[in-house]
């Protein structure tokens, strides 16, 4: 069995797969460091919100919050490199690599000053890209993602964990049956959550460079500059949002390291595991569009003061603006 698995093991490792559209609406941008599939919804000429997917997902993780965020505003969902339909290398899972394609594929849209919200990984993908790409982000959502792995509060299934171990690993992660992923994704929900079945279609979808290379990455990053620290350091408005029944993350002590970034707004959503995009999609996407109605606002009273008093000094952090409240708070609301 043992040779077997090794055996199919050489034969799939990092075997690199092109883009292809996936997602009805869905199409492929040929950028110059790869192809990327996006979801376009909503007027094209409002204010923009992007949103990037957590690790092992794809675009439709956003599907529940669509309908209400594409009303008033253009809408770009991206599937990152090595995962859904965009194309997946056998190399090239860095953060910054990551964020770089995502800056190639907005600037290819004409999208500036996006609202960038990120799911786990993409959160990490979106910090990355307010750092190294500040004209593109006015404003940072970050979902279930904590600042860096000290916030871990369980882990893996065993079964998971053995998908990473050296040659044999690779062959337990080809032959893994739709139910073991379908369990092992029940992780990123509140305990009971009833899985949708296209999300093993999203997981099948990934190359196992993707799956390998993206955690350790993530960790890399995460490691050598905390998330909260470099949000800071950009001075990109936050908002971060954690389920209260996170199994992945300490929700609330990763919220309270939030909550010391310079005018972030911190929110708790109760009855939501790490995923409340996809358990609570109507409330995350009211928080997501508050935000965005705030810092218009904001923009416009800006403005405002400085025609009557004049441009006003620079100032080294983000942490001024009387609008904006930090701590946590408690959300309540429906799914």
């Amino acid at each position: 069995m043992l040779v077997l698995l090794g055996i199919n093991a050489l034969l799939v490792d990092d075997e690199a797969m092109p883009a292809a559209v996936t997602v009805p609406g869905g199409r492929i941008l040929h950028l110059a460091d790869g192809d990327l599939q996006i979801l376009e919804r909503g007027p094209r000429d409002a204010s923009p919100i992007v949103l990037i997917h957590c690790y092992t997902c794809a675009i439709d993780w956003w599907d529940g919050m669509l309908p209400a965020l594409e009303r008033r505003h253009r809408v770009i969902a991206i599937d990152l490199r090595g995962f859904g339909g965009s194309e997946k290398p056998a190399s090239g899972y860095s953060i910054p690599d990551q964020a770089k394609l995502v800056a190639e594929a907005l600037q290819r849209l004409g999208a500036k000053q996006a609202e960038v919200v990120g799911h786990s990984l993409g959160g990490t993908v979106a910090t990355a890209l307010a750092e190294d790409s500040p004209r593109l982000v006015g404003q940072l959502v970050i979902v279930d993602q904590a600042p860096d792995q000290d916030f871990d509060s369980g882990g893996l299934p065993l079964t998971a964990k053995l998908t990473f171990i050296p040659v044999i690993g690779q062959g337990l992660w080809r032959i893994t049956p739709d139910f073991e992923i379908k369990a092992g994704l029940g992780v990123a929900f509140a305990p009971g959550f009833d899985v949708p079945d296209r999300f093993v279609d999203d997981f099948r979808r990934i190359n196992y460079a993707s799956y390998r290379d993206s955690p350790e990455e993530e960790k890399d990053y995460s490691d050598a500059v905390p998330l909260n620290r470099r949000i800071a350091r950009a001075g990109v408005p936050l908002l971060a949002i954690f389920g209260a029944e996170d199994q992945i993350y300490d929700s609330r002590k990763a919220l309270a390291a939030y909550a010391k970034v310079p005018g972030a707004r911190t929110v708790l959503i109760p009855g939501s595991g790490h995923s409340p995009n996809v358990e609570k999609p109507a409330q995350t996407a009211r928080l997501v569009l508050g935000f965005a109605k705030s810092a218009l606002k904001d923009l416009r009273s800006s403005g405002r003061d400085e025609a009557k008093r004049g441009p006003a000094p620079q100032r080294s952090s983000a942490g001024s603006s009387p609008n904006r409240a930090s701590g946590v708070r408690s959300a309540t609301g429906d799914q």
